[in-house]
């Protein structure tokens, strides 16, 4: 829906735009000010009021339409009111624009409009009107959304139709977006400095693990290198040996759980050094 608003408000302005360039009198210009501050569907100006063509107006009587223009563009309908001595006399299509207009603005700043300071600022003598207009002219006609609360005597807004931007505004918004891009490149920066911390520690932990089958792989070669150095048999059989141990194992309590234990440890011995010192070492802490 807001998609379908902003495609009609940029249909409108190129319209406009058109017309104004294909124009050459003052009054024509006039007119189609005129027009276009009534249009019930248009509420955004600046680029009207920014067309060369509608420069051929200042000097002229009719000088006083850019005024207007330019109230409909940044102003409210105090604007308006504070200034009508030097303004013309507007139209009700105008006025209900520029009422319009006002809510708008009122909704920049704040999401919570207090019905006092609405009936105030759009010159509205009671509730019920009031509620008519935020109802019939703003939430039907798609520029504001929310919710009318009776007993707390507010409107709540949801989402309004931003207004043209003054010269002002728009370099406090370039401010804005300045330091926002800083505070993004900062965090950014931390971020990339977290993922190569993480990958500095990924790298670590790999080569730690590396390094530890490494020991368990040269554990188990120095095991297979006595083996074969003195012969299976051998081994197995003397003293202090691994079947002199089992038999020893088998014989006390718990032995065969510690033989079970002891031979899961051989398995993965954590560092290189014989394996009848080994065997004689473990025997003995058991």
């Amino acid at each position: 829906m807001a998609m379908d608003a902003e495609r009609r408000q940029a249909e409108l302005i190129e319209q406009f735009s058109a017309q104004a360039a294909a124009l050459s009198s003052a009054p024509q210009l006039a007119a189609l000010v005129l027009e276009a501050t009534s249009h019930p569907a248009l509420f955004a100006f600046s680029e009207l009021l920014s067309l060369p063509a509608l420069s051929k107006l200042a000097g002229t009587q009719y000088a006083s339409s850019l005024d207007v223009l330019r109230l409909f563009a940044y102003g409210t309908l105090k604007d308006y009111k504070s200034n009508s001595g030097t303004l013309p006399a507007l139209l009700p299509d105008q006025i209900r624009k520029l009422k319009q207009l006002s809510v708008l603005t009122l909704a920049e700043s704040t999401k919570v409009l207090p019905y006092d300071q609405l009936m105030q600022e759009l010159d509205v003598s009671n509730v019920r009107q009031l509620e008519d207009f935020l109802i019939n002219e703003c939430m039907y006609s798609g520029i504001v959304r929310g919710k009318l609360d009776q007993l707390r005597r507010c409107f709540e807004v949801q989402f309004a139709t931003g207004r043209d931007l003054t010269p002002g505004q728009l370099n406090n918004m370039i401010d804005t977006l300045s330091d926002w891009l800083g505070t993004s490149d900062h965090l950014l920066h931390q971020i990339q400095e977290k993922i190569k911390w993480a990958d500095t520690m990924s790298e670590a932990n790999k080569k730690h693990q590396k390094e530890f089958e490494d020991k368990v792989e040269e554990a188990k070669k120095s095991i297979k290198a006595d083996i074969d150095l003195r012969g299976h048999d051998d081994f197995l059989s003397e003293p202090g040996g691994i079947m002199d141990l089992k038999k020893t194992a088998s014989g006390q309590k718990g032995g065969d759980n510690q033989w079970h234990s002891f031979t899961e440890e051989l398995t993965c011995l954590p560092a290189r050094g014989s394996a009848d010192v080994y065997l004689k070492t473990f025997w003995r802490q058991s």
